[in-house]
């Protein structure tokens, strides 16, 4: 908040370049944070995540996470998520998503990673005491990872997104019983035909008990998820179940590629947008010397626009 200056910040990545805490209020740089690789190159991470205390933040990149204490300066400490470059055993690729645990401590933090490789068992759960995956999260559908992020009610409920052919599906586990395989999936109407490798995000509700997210045709979906795992589930009696939306409804002219419940009342904002280029077909040999001189085509958008949806008026 600009009530408190310390903590109305954001982090940013570029290429080649120190990852660089902004203060929000004026743009000016209140932190950088150096991560660099065996040749002293910066290496700028693929994703940037605070933990849940807002006292560490956490970057992935290829093979490894960088952790940096915000409280105090100078170098970060690397967890690598594979013992080797040319080990097959670890968590391979680059980390694409990270998600925290709302059952952590101040000095010890229990998240998840995934990568960008497309192998069944791309997501492992960490802790800040272990420099090496507690365990491996598998039953994917072999894609790359978007997005994980833990139930908020229920902590030990994690969910993940996907690109390419698996967008358009969220996978569940419960972490404390069978982590080989998921625990429910939850398609959207379209997700079959409307492979992307744009990043489709999805979000729950402030309790845990709604998981909303787009697709590619720019519709929105909103599930209801199944409150009754309470206890422990034996790992040998469940079996993972499939859900389709409970409320279904057109919202934009492209992808929604963002999706955010509001925090006390039942509406959503989604945000739409991709980039589409206009194929010209036309014989070569006639444009061939007009071809360099002309310019280079500019990708145009179908629609780019933020929306507030009401829930209750579509119940």
């Amino acid at each position: 908040m600009k009530s408190n200056p310390a903590s109305y910040c954001f982090v940013a990545s570029v290429r080649e370049c120190p990852v660089k805490l902004l203060d929000a209020s004026d743009g000016r740089l209140r932190a950088s944070y150096k991560i660099v690789d065996h040749r002293e190159r910066h290496i700028a991470p693929h994703i940037l995540s605070f933990d849940l205390s807002a006292q560490r933040l956490y970057c992935g990149f290829e093979d490894a996470i960088e952790v940096f204490d915000l409280l105090r300066p100078g170098e970060g400490t690397r967890m690598p998520t594979t013992p080797s470059k040319k080990s097959k055993d670890g968590l391979k690729g680059i980390v694409s998503a990270l998600a925290f645990s709302a059952s952590f401590t101040a000095d010890e933090s229990f998240f998840a990673a995934g990568t960008f490789t497309p192998t069944e068992d791309n997501i492992a759960l960490f802790s800040d005491s272990q420099q090496v995956p507690l365990m491996y999260v598998g039953g994917g559908p072999r894609a790359g990872v978007t997005q994980l992020k833990f139930n908020p009610m229920r902590p030990h409920i994690l969910y993940a997104g996907y690109r390419g052919h698996a967008s358009g599906l969220v996978y569940s586990w419960d972490t404390r019983s069978n982590v080989d395989s998921p625990l429910e999936i939850f398609r959207t109407v379209n997700h079959q035909r409307s492979p992307t490798n744009q990043k489709i995000r999805f979000d729950l509700d402030v309790a845990g008990r709604l998981l909303s997210m787009g697709d590619k045709a720019g519709n929105i979906s909103v599930f209801e998820l199944d409150s009754a795992p309470a206890n422990f589930i034996d790992p040998i009696a469940f079996e993972t179940k499939e859900y389709v939306p409970k409320m279904h409804f057109p919202a934009h002219n492209d992808v929604v590629g963002s999706i955010a419940f509001h925090p006390f009342e039942s509406r959503i904002l989604t945000a739409a947008g991709s980039r589409h280029f206009i194929e010209s077909y036309s014989d070569s040999s006639d444009n061939e010397d007009n071809s360099r001189a002309e310019a280079r085509a500019q990708p145009i958008t179908l629609d780019s626009t933020l929306k507030i949806w009401d829930l209750r008026h579509r119940a």
